[in-house]
């Protein structure tokens, strides 16, 4: 018999990735490892940011684990919580307006607006901010990583590092839309002092209340959206003194509404299905 596993692919403000119901698909960790690379090339198969799992948790509703396209597993997703929320809410049994979702030994809540049964919008926690240098990480050991220097293309930058529940690299410029990210996004996500590789975003700020952002996603190359780099620059603005403690973030993707509170970071948005499909594994020669 032939391995077919049912798949839904999602997005939250275009960052989209592939999901696996693993409460009843049969599709495990080790598939994903082995797979998750050519699942997302967007030449000669769905094409996707990455590939998540949506699996049983003994302490939540549920258990995320995400994997990049590049194939290694990431920490944290907030687009991709968004998504497991309104799939586990429209999808399975579970009928709360508040869903516990497992991920990278966390547990996040995620608050879901509803309108008649449909879930249009998801608030998560997304948790407290890391600034330790060492702990983030970085080999920069001071307690605050604000406005350090990096040098590419015998230009310099200022960046500020914050953990969202993986690493992000924040850099403010006045704008954003030439930027060859590309070239200074590997650069930096490469460089020596993030010994686990960083994410890095490009903000330009337009007020107090509202930025735009570009992402260079580690693992990944440049994306849509990232919602732990959003709460991240909603962080590092309201600490820098650049922009308030609550945002309305221009994604090339779409809009995200975040608020830091109590040292807290709260971030709204929308999540979408893009189509649903099956995987013939059997087919597939990696």
């Amino acid at each position: 018999m032939r391995r077919i596993v049912n798949f839904v692919k999602m997005n939250g403000l275009g960052n989209d990735y592939i999901y696996i119901d693993c409460f009843r698909e049969n599709f495990t960790y080790n598939d994903a490892l082995l797979y998750t690379q050519y699942l997302s090339n967007r030449n000669f198969s769905i094409g996707s940011d990455g590939l998540i799992l949506i699996m049983p948790s003994s302490v939540a509703d549920a258990k995320m684990i995400m994997f990049n396209s590049d194939g290694s597993e990431g920490e944290m997703c907030g687009n991709g919580l968004r998504c497991v929320a309104k799939y586990i809410y429209e999808n399975t049994t579970i009928k709360k307006n508040v869903i516990k979702i497992e991920i990278s030994k966390r547990i996040v809540i995620a608050e879901l607006f509803i309108e008649k049964n449909i879930v249009k919008f998801v608030e998560v926690n997304m948790g407290s901010p890391i600034f330790n240098g060492l702990e983030i990480p970085t080999t920069i050991d001071k307690e605050l990583i604000l406005n350090e220097e990096i040098i590419f293309d015998n230009k310099k930058y200022l960046f500020t590092s914050i953990s969202m529940g993986n690493p992000h690299t924040i850099i403010f410029l006045d704008n954003i839309d030439n930027l060859d990210i590309e070239s200074i996004g590997k650069f930096i996500e490469h460089n020596e002092l993030f010994p686990k590789r960083t994410n890095v975003e490009f903000v330009e700020v337009l007020n107090k209340n509202e930025v735009k952002q570009r992402t260079w996603e580690r693992g990944t190359g440049e994306t849509l959206a990232c919602g732990s780099g959003a709460s991240a620059v909603c962080v590092a603005g309201f600490i820098s003194g650049r922009t308030n403690n609550k945002i309305k973030n221009y994604l090339k993707g779409g809009e995200l509404y975040l608020r830091y509170e109590n040292n807290f970071v709260f971030m709204k948005g929308s999540a979408n299905y893009s189509f649903f499909g099956q995987i013939d594994l059997d087919s597939i020669n990696i």
